[in-house]
This record gives structure tokens, C-alpha cells and sequence, in this order.
């Protein structure tokens, strides 16, 4: 066999070390025992930082939940969304999507005691992490163990929030919208299923109620009872900027909820209620009203894959969340 010339073959080494070190560096690989010998205590001081906020304030839990996904559906799980702005640049966490989420504190204050404990350990973009599954469990929902070791992005502008699945997607959209982001139909359908936490205000609704179109001065997709609730709290000139309704019946407790009231027209957003409305997604909504359990487990599997979207070792442990090192 003929040997390559000296010049090749040192040439065609650097190319494959390139290779796999490119390969490395791109996509990080997640542990759950990430921290296990670097900070053991790390789960235990998120968790009771957030048990003791969500004790104060009942909204915290739909709030980080909802942080959670907006922070990974830009730019991956990186912790971008709790960036400050700058006199130079409007970051994420000042866009109108998540003007409302406001319990970037609670992660904050977890990262002030990590700090404490383990110094430049702890990424902020875990801390989101681990706080969603606590959570979702605080609330009656499953837990999981977190898979760690995200690094913290530089990088956070509001105009890419844009990006963000709006409440009035239609099912197409919403699956192309997740697609983007490697999650199936089912995964969109099981984590639209967050949405049995939490509240909404008035304007993210308001439309499907007064002079929704030419034909119809309300959705007809709505429950005519509900539609006329969300009338009553919402009336077309709304002077009330607290305004709004409640995502589900059982707006603190993590069931399956959400996907009954589906099933009945009272589903809050034109983007939920569309789930009812296609062949694609309406027999995932049924087997989830019916099996609570089932939807328990399609969530846990669904929130691990939202977790690894965009997930690098190209990034840095930051010291406060807020700001890049």
C-alpha cells in the first residue's frame, strides 16, 4: 500500500482533529450527576429556594415554568432570558412576551447562595433547569432527574423573541414552530400542557371575543358560556391592565386539566383550542383527558428533549445571571 506524502498526511490529521473537536465543543453532553462531586448540595439549595418563593407568591410556579420555555426556544437553554438590558442592546427578558414572567428573582437568589456554596459551578441556565422540574412537582405534577452541565450564553435581544409560538398559532404553526427546534407533534401537544398553570391577561385573548371576524363576533370554537365570561372580564375597551383569566380550572395544580377543558371549547388561547380542531393532534388531547398518568409521562420525556435544545460547551458559568462575566 502507498504511504500519503508527509505534507498530506499532516494535513489530512489536523482536518479529523479538527473534526472531532469541533464534534465535542458543539454539542454538550447533560449528566444528572453533573454536580454530584463539584457541588452536591446544588439541587437541595435550588429547590428550597424556590418551595420558599412559591410559598410567597402562588404565581411563581407557572412563572419559571413558562421561563423555562422561553428561554430555550431562543438560542436553546442558555439562560439568555435572564440577561439584563444595556444601554446598547434590549434583551429578552424586556420583550413583550416576557414582560409578565417576572420571577427572574427566585433564579437570582438561588444563584447568589450557589455562589456562596460553590463558586463558579452552578450555570444559570441549570439553575431554569432544575427550578422547572421543582415546579412542576411543588404543583402535584411528575418529577424527574435533570440532566446538567449547560453552560450560559452571551448572547440575549429581544427581537428574537419573535420567535416564540404566539397564542394565536394555528396547529401547522404550531408544529413547524417546535420542528425547528427537533420536538415533534406530540412533544408540542404534551408541553402546550404547561399551560394547566398559570394566568393571562386580557390581550392575548381579548380578539377571539369581540369582532373575532366578519362572520362571527365571537370564536365559534369557544364554549358560548365561557366565551361570555371571558366577555364579561374583558370588555372591549379594558381599562384594567390586571384583567385576564386563569389558563384552567385548576390553575395551581399540575393536571390534565387543561386538555379536559379542551375537549369542552373552553380552551383560553385560539392556539389551544386548534388542538382540538386537527386530525394531528386531537386523538393526543382525548388520550390525555382520559390518562392523567399517560400525560405525566409524554411530559417528563418531552421536557428532558425541550432541555437539550441548543445546549453547547461553547459558553461560560456565569457569575450573576444577569450579566455576562
Amino acid at each position: 500500500m502507498a504511504l500519503l506524502p508527509y505534507s498530506k498526511c499532516i494535513f489530512l490529521c489536523v482536518i479529523i482533529f479538527l473534526f472531532f473537536t469541533l464534534s465535542s465543543v458543539s454539542q454538550a453532553e447533560l449528566d444528572a450527576h453533573y454536580y454530584d462531586k463539584t457541588c452536591p448540595q446544588a439541587e437541595k439549595i435550588i429547590s428550597d429556594t424556590v418551595l420558599s418563593a412559591s410559598k410567597f407568591d402562588q404565581k411563581v410556579p407557572a412563572r419559571i415554568l413558562r421561563m423555562f420555555f422561553h428561554d430555550c426556544f431562543i438560542r436553546g437553554c442558555d439562560a439568555s432570558i435572564l440577561l439584563d438590558s444595556t444601554p446598547k442592546n434590549l434583551a429578552e427578558k424586556d420583550a413583550p412576551p416576557n414582560l409578565s414572567v417576572h420571577s427572574f428573582y427566585v433564579i437570582d437568589e438561588a444563584k447568589t447562595k450557589l455562589e456562596k456554596a460553590c463558586p463558579h459551578t452552578v450555570s444559570c441556565a441549570d439553575i431554569i433547569a432544575i427550578a422547572a422540574r421543582d415546579v412542576v412537582a411543588l404543583s402535584g405534577g411528575p418529577s424527574w432527574s435533570v440532566l446538567k452541565g449547560r453552560k450560559d450564553g452571551r448572547v440575549s435581544k429581544a427581537s428574537e423573541t419573535v420567535n416564540l409560538p404566539a397564542p394565536t398559532l394555528n396547529v401547522s404553526q404550531l408544529i413547524q414552530s417546535f420542528a425547528k427546534r427537533g420536538l415533534g407533534v406530540k412533544d408540542m401537544v404534551t408541553l402546550s400542557g404547561g399551560h394547566t398553570l398559570g394566568f393571562s391577561h386580557c390581550s392575548s385573548f381579548q380578539a377571539r371575543v369581540h369582532n373575532f371576524s366578519l362572520l362571527h363576533h365571537i370564536d365559534p370554537s369557544l364554549n358560548t358560556e365561557f366565551a361570555l365570561d371571558l366577555k364579561g372580564k374583558c370588555p372591549k375597551l379594558n381599562t384594567n391592565p390586571s384583567a385576564g383569566h386563569f389558563l384552567d380550572s385548576t390553575s395551581s395544580v399540575f393536571d390534565n386539566d387543561y386538555y379536559r377543558q379542551l375537549l369542552l371549547g373552553k380552551g383560553l388561547f385560539s392556539s389551544d383550542q386548534s388542538l382540538v380542531g386537527d386530525q394531528r393532534t386531537k386523538w393526543i388531547v382525548e388520550a390525555f383527558a382520559k390518562d392523567q398518568g399517560l400525560f405525566f409521562g409524554e411530559f417528563v420525556a418531552s421536557m428532558l428533549k425541550l432541555g437539550n435544545v441548543g445546549v453547547t460547551e461553547n459558553g461560560e458559568v456565569r457569575l450573576n445571571c444577569k450579566v455576562v462575566n
